[in-house]
């Protein structure tokens, strides 16, 4: 009895080991699938859930509106005429625009509508609007990444 317990389980790991392990390999290669994330105008940085590689191609394409300005709506590409001032996390682009940073301490950089960016250091990609005060914003952009690996 205690024999054929043994050939029965020894059976089972064989034929659900692999299946196991091309799950695991799915599970991999999505990282370099299209992602689709909400980035809210009234949040700090959020973490869209994509680990990146230091060197990895990150694309990113957004569209949307959000309320940054008092009355006015804007998209990704934030407002047409005021620049962010010093004290924003990315100062001098468009103010209100979608930025975005590689790992807790990154660089800051600009998204807008879209951008690529190549990954200077490993870290989970991170996204946000470009204003001080979060608090009287509203809205969000749908931001798509998509991840290459290195070659």
């Amino acid at each position: 009895m205690q024999r054929a317990f043994i050939v029965i389980a020894a059976l089972t790991a064989l034929f659900l080991l692999p299946r196991a392990i091309q799950r695991e390999l799915t599970v991999a290669q999505s990282h370099e699938s299209l992602i689709e994330k909400r980035v809210y105008a009234y949040r700090e940085w959020q973490s869209v859930g994509v680990w990146v590689a230091e060197g990895e191609r990150v694309h990113m394409d957004a569209g949307g509106e959000w309320l940054y300005t008092p009355g006015e709506i804007h998209g990704p590409q934030g407002h047409s005429r005021y620049s962010a001032p010093s004290f924003y996390p990315l100062p001098g682009v468009a103010g209100g625009a979608l930025i975005g940073r590689i790992g807790e301490e990154g660089r800051v950089f600009l998204v807008g509508d879209g951008t690529t960016v190549y990954a200077d250091g490993p870290g989970l990609l991170y996204l946000r609007i470009d204003d001080d005060i979060l608090s009287d914003n509203d809205g969000f952009v749908v931001v798509r990444v998509a991840v290459e690996g290195v070659e």
